[in-house]
């Protein structure tokens, strides 16, 4: 448990350390702008300082991060509702760097992931980035398993469909 201020500090170093690739990485798949995945990753962390600072007690490291990416979620979804969000344009700043693992193929992964609805890039995420099997992402997610399994599917569906159209014209 912790006591003192600075012990709360160091925590809290430590776990944005480990975990800030991951949170952002989820925010930038679920959000269509790096402005945006930088809110949600700022809102995440604040919200991780302040339970600690009520004095959550957390399991393990698999229980941070299941918290994590519930709240990485949970934020962006919010964001995206939002009256603010819904009445801004988006600005074209494109995100292509870490996120672009088959630029030696000739498409842009992470524009192509654009492509899809959020509710199947939060999925595609976690199954393919953070390796999660189908049955904790529905633990994660608070669905149901073969709700997830159905979304995956359709999400594959769906980029093989933009793939198709799009990059290998077949």
């Amino acid at each position: 448990m912790l006591t003192g201020p600075a012990t709360i500090q160091d925590d809290a170093e430590q776990i944005i350390k480990q975990y800030s690739d991951m949170v952002y990485r989820l925010a930038v798949s679920n959000m269509k702008s790096r402005s945006d995945a930088d809110d949600v990753y700022q809102e995440v962390f604040l919200r991780y300082i302040k339970e600690i600072k009520k004095g959550a007690a957390f399991e393990s490291d698999e229980h941070i991060k299941a918290w994590l990416i519930r709240v990485t979620i949970n934020c962006c979804k919010t964001l995206c509702t939002s009256a603010w969000f819904r009445r801004t344009t988006e600005l074209n700043d494109n995100i292509t760097d870490e996120f672009d693992s088959f630029s030696d193929s000739g498409f842009d992964l992470h524009n192509v992931l654009m492509k899809l609805p959020q509710k199947y890039r939060s999925i595609i995420h976690l199954y393919y980035y953070e390796q999660y099997s189908t049955e904790e992402i529905a633990v994660i997610l608070e669905e149901k398993s073969s709700t997830v399994r159905t979304k995956l599917t359709r999400a594959r569906a769906k980029l093989k469909e933009i793939l198709k159209g799009d990059y290998l014209d077949e």
